[in-house]
């Protein structure tokens, strides 16, 4: 399961997830929110695919329409609100263990930049911590891991053959066109991927 089947697969799942819709030149997109803009396509190499993320209804429908004349035959434009993150990570489940890293704020602290404030490894129930232990309170870890543990289920075909399923994930606020957060904080989900 790539990118592109990931973003359809997360809107049959039981769990929270980002309500994202797919781009065409008819979207209107309101102006009481920033937006992001992401591409999917159906094959090939689908990592840093352009994206648009936190910006105002104008730029991103812009982007929106030059995104779909690059790859909207190679597969899908979407779009969601913006959210502003607190904490953000990866899950990894396999077989033998999940493992959950987190670091402070957007994802791409992790992925880009390398940083991981937590690394939570559970195996045979047994729970390893790495980096700074108490990052992620029990709270969120039992939060992350009740989904994660849903997810091994559904997906235990894929599992057994030695492959592994990868989540991002993120505790977030809404936020308003000024990038102040609204509301109360939420977990989310925004990707999905077999690996392996």
């Amino acid at each position: 399961m790539n990118k592109y089947m990931g973003f359809y697969e997360l809107k049959y799942l039981d769990i929270p997830t980002i309500p994202w819709q797919k781009f065409d030149s008819s979207v209107k997109l309101d102006d009481e929110h920033l937006w992001t803009i992401r591409v999917a396509v159906e094959s090939g190499n689908d990592f840093n695919l352009p994206r648009v993320v936190g910006v105002k209804s104008e730029q991103a429908y812009n982007k929106g329409l030059e995104y779909l004349r690059k790859y909207g035959d190679k597969g899908i434009i979407i779009y969601y609100p913006y959210f502003i993150a607190q904490k953000s990570g990866v899950v990894d489940i396999s077989q033998e263990r999940t493992v959950i890293e987190g670091v402070k704020g957007d994802l791409w602290n992790l992925v880009n930049n390398g940083f991981k404030d937590e690394t939570v490894v559970i195996r045979d129930g047994l729970f390893t911590f790495e980096g700074n232990e108490g990052f992620l309170i029990k709270q969120e870890l039992d939060e992350i891991l009740y989904y994660s543990n849903a997810l091994k289920g559904r997906y235990r075909g894929f599992i057994s053959e030695g492959k592994s399923l990868l989540l991002e994930w993120s505790y977030a606020f809404n936020s308003d066109v000024d990038k102040n957060t609204i509301g109360q904080r939420y977990l989310v989900f925004y990707e999905i991927r077999t690996v392996g």
